[in-house]
């Protein structure tokens, strides 16, 4: 049974996305402001925060931030307008794993959270110890760690699964459905804009030069 936190002050929305998702057998925790969220946070240790980014007082992407600065949990934004690179590139900047559009269908919902409860539970295996070294860039899987020119690089989840996947792929053509199936989970082999933008900051991470990639 996975703990879900939901954080949105829309009291119709929240007890609609509990149902849903209750019916799944989670276990639901609601928080209708950030600093409850935070507070929820830290107590429970949740599996997963669905947090929407309008919020009163401090807004969801600052809450994503200070989520990110202690744990690796999944977080899934909720956005009244529609998804744009802009607010893709704002997630990866913030470290939010994934975007859901309001109104949420109720078959969408569930199926994007089990995606990303899915991704979450597989991440941390590994089934034979994947390593890349050169006097520039180390990247060993297994302990999930990358170092780029002797210092450590700090990537968010989906960053390092991507790079990971390529890594285990070296020397391979994938095509974007593969990847994004790979990393992502099939429930996303349309979003083909998410792989496009992910390479490009992990560039911009690891290359010595982005614009003249060497490694990706």
């Amino acid at each position: 049974m996975a703990k879900i936190l939901i954080v949105d002050d829309e009291p119709s929305l929240v007890r609609l996305m509990s149902q849903v998702l209750g019916q799944k057998e989670h276990e639901i925790l609601t928080a209708s402001n950030c600093q409850e969220a935070l507070k929820l946070l830290f107590a429970n240790k949740p599996d997963l925060v669905l947090l929407d980014v309008v919020m009163p007082g401090m807004d969801g992407w600052q809450v994503c931030k200070r989520i990110r600065e202690v744990s690796d949990i999944p977080i899934v934004m909720l956005t009244g307008k529609q998804k744009s690179e802009e607010d893709i590139v704002m997630g990866l900047e913030y470290g939010a794993d994934d975007y859901l559009l309001k109104p949420i269908g109720n078959k969408e919902l569930a199926a994007r959270v089990r995606a990303v409860l899915r991704r979450a539970e597989m991440m941390p295996k590994a089934e034979k110890k994947v390593v890349f070294n050169d006097d520039y860039l180390n990247i060993d899987v297994t302990e999930r760690k990358v170092m780029v020119n002797g210092e450590r690089v700090k990537l968010t989840p989906i960053e390092f699964s991507l790079l990971a996947q390529l890594l285990e792929n070296a020397g391979r053509i994938l095509t974007h459905r593969q990847i994004l199936e790979k990393v992502w989970g099939w429930e996303y082999i349309d979003d083909v804009d998410y792989v496009r933008i992910y390479i490009s900051h992990l560039r911009q991470k690891i290359e010595p030069k982005p614009n003249q990639p060497k490694y990706i």
